[in-house]
């Protein structure tokens, strides 16, 4: 499989330095490979035709052994490629913007406003399930005692 989307390569869709470091598998099976073609034709690649380049994925599928290693949440829509991590690297539009432009223009089942502060989140998590299971429910991630909360908002 060479690409996910026209702007996914497969490469970039499972990359993990994390697994790369620890010699995880980080190979989606054939269900989890429909779900982050779903998700990048239904989110990503609207968003990338809205925002006239590029956008830096942060991260997209990840094993259960590979969210484990990295403190993910037992319950994440990585693991079964429904969810990517977005971040505006390449300076086309801020993470807030993208962030609004999903919730006011998309169909998705979460979008999280990961920490940054109150203008601009430090990276946008965005997931979709299918048109008749998405909860089109908006987040912020915060921290309390060190711990990863959650406020709809």
């Amino acid at each position: 499989m060479d690409n996910i989307s026209k702007h996914i390569s497969y490469k970039e869709a499972i990359r993990s330095n994390t697994a790369l470091r620890r010699g995880i598998d980080n190979v989606p099976d054939a269900g989890e490979l429909e779900n982050m073609q779903l998700i990048a034709e239904k989110v990503f690649e609207p968003l990338r035709a809205w925002a006239g380049g590029p956008i830096k994925i942060n991260s997209f599928f990840r094993s259960v052994e590979l969210n484990k290693a990295i403190g993910g949440s037992s319950k994440s829509q990585h693991c079964k490629g429904q969810a990517v991590d977005l971040d505006d690297t390449f300076g086309r539009k801020t993470n807030a913007e993208m962030y609004n432009y999903i919730k006011e223009n998309l169909d998705f089942d979460q979008i999280i406003w990961e920490f940054g502060d109150d203008s601009n989140p430090a990276w946008v998590h965005v997931s979709y399930v299918s048109e008749e299971e998405n909860r089109n429910r908006c987040l912020l991630a915060y921290k309390s005692k060190g711990r990863t909360k959650y406020k709809v908002i």
